[in-house]
């Protein structure tokens, strides 16, 4: 009976994913406000559903009320927290508040799924982040001086990780976190934001030769003591944010050009340089020359994502723990082998639709400050969503980065909901200013008629 409970469940929510990513790209295209709120309301009942499901099975297969317990408390403050950002924030982008909570969801049931104290413990930073959340769009708001702290964003950046570079110890090839007690903080996540917001300081007023080249300079120095740590990843992340918001910002191909070439010179030293880089391209390009060990990890993440299918094979009816790191690095060869293909990339579409909107932003705002804020804080997540992806699918060589919201790890979690907090910030300074050049523009048109009347008369 619990086996036909999970099958039917798993398709369940399956439907329930497909039709929330639907409305993810139908929004997008309506104009009615009225039209607008309904999707959003929809949207908001298919993730509940589909986190109540999702819960139920888990219970029904464990017979622990703990889970119950869990799930209730998540409901709670994912509800208090939606009702609220609705009431503080009516010009803030429900699309944007929905696909969090969304991914939030579907990470707390994978990790409820693989371990539950590593849930509650992901659960906490959660509440810490949306408080938050629920705070950032306020100072994004009211701080007018944002743009004159240019030297603090870089000094704050370098510090942190010198400080990780200095006293981190060596995890996975790499340093990466600081232990503070019971918790590690992992500063390279937050350093993403300041790196993006010194890059917009610098370019935003000033293009000329002598600015690009000093921001260039400190920009190398953050990617350079990344590269120092072995965290590999977080530098690919931070070269790619400052090469786009460089072009942008310049207008200037051959900036673009030269940058993504010492990019390219950069990537070939890093080989030679680095063991743990050579394993893993070796991995890459052939993970089952050594299943049992350093091929272990991918190997056994293409077969769970072989193994899953379109469907999947349900909640617990999968061995996706036998995959090492499978909370962190490959959550999405777990979500792949228990929910199926079709959910992971209505999944991965619900992280497209979110960069889209980070991009729609960029786009549409006019201050070039924020603008180049946006364009670089969407290049840090969706280029984060295409290393873990494509690391763990083995279309590039896996850099050991989280799939942002949903895979676990404290300081992601916090960082990637402040990220989502600024552009809802921008997005209501975006707002504003539509308000405002609207209603410059129908002063202009009521001036313009009062003169052709005073002329007529």
């Amino acid at each position: 009976m619990i086996e036909i409970l999970v099958q039917v469940s798993k398709i369940i929510m399956i439907l329930l994913l497909c039709l929330y990513t639907i409305e993810c790209f139908t929004v997008m295209t309506r104009k009615d406000a009225e039209v607008r709120e309904q999707i959003i309301n929809r949207q908001r009942k298919f993730a509940f559903m589909l986190h109540f499901l999702a819960y139920l099975i888990m219970f029904a297969v464990k017979m622990d009320i703990k889970y119950l317990v869990f799930y209730a408390v998540q409901v709670l403050i994912f509800t208090l927290f939606l009702n609220l950002y609705d009431l503080f924030y009516e010009k803030a982008s429900p699309l944007v508040v929905n696909n969090m909570v969304l991914l939030l969801m579907i990470g707390l049931i994978m990790l409820t799924r693989l371990n539950f104290e590593h849930a509650i413990r992901q659960f906490v930073f959660i509440v810490a982040a949306i408080v938050l959340c629920v705070l950032v769009p306020l100072i994004i708001h009211k701080l007018t001086f944002l743009d004159k702290l240019t030297w603090v964003y870089a000094a704050v950046g370098i510090l942190a990780l010198l400080v990780v570079f200095a006293t981190a110890t060596v995890t996975g090839g790499a340093k990466l976190s600081i232990d503070l007690g019971p918790v590690s903080i992992q500063p390279s996540e937050f350093v993403k934001i300041t790196y993006v917001f010194f890059v917009a300081c610098m370019l935003y007023k000033n293009t000329e030769f002598k600015q690009v080249l000093i921001t260039t300079a400190v920009a190398a120095t953050h990617v350079l003591i990344l590269v120092a740590s072995r965290d590999l990843g977080g530098a690919l992340i931070l070269f790619v944010a400052y090469m786009v918001m460089t072009f942008v910002a310049t207008k200037d191909i051959r900036y673009f050009l030269i940058i993504f070439a010492g990019g390219c010179l950069a990537s070939v030293m890093a080989y030679f340089l680095f063991s743990h880089v050579q394993i893993r391209v070796a991995n890459w390009l052939d993970p089952f020359s050594d299943i049992t060990g350093t091929g272990l990890q991918l190997s056994q993440s293409l077969f769970a994502i072989g193994t899953g299918g379109w469907l999947g094979l349900g909640l617990f009816q999968g061995m996706p723990k036998s995959i090492p790191v499978v909370e962190s690095d490959f959550i999405f060869s777990a979500i792949s082998e228990e929910m199926g293909l079709i959910f992971a990339l209505s999944m991965l579409l619900v992280c497209i639709s979110c960069f889209i909107m980070f991009l729609n932003i960029a786009l549409q705002i006019k201050n070039q400050f924020y603008k180049l804020i946006a364009l670089g804080l969407g290049c840090v997540y969706g280029f984060q969503v295409f290393l873990m992806v494509g690391g763990v699918t083995k279309f590039i060589p896996s850099t050991g980065v989280t799939l942002p919201l949903i895979s676990y790890g404290g300081s992601s979690i916090v960082s990637t909901v402040i990220i989502f907090s600024i552009i809802e910030g921008l997005y209501i300074l975006r707002e504003d200013e539509g308000e405002f050049f609207a209603k410059k523009r129908r002063k202009t048109r009521e001036k313009a008629q009062k003169g052709r009347k005073e002329k007529e008369q």
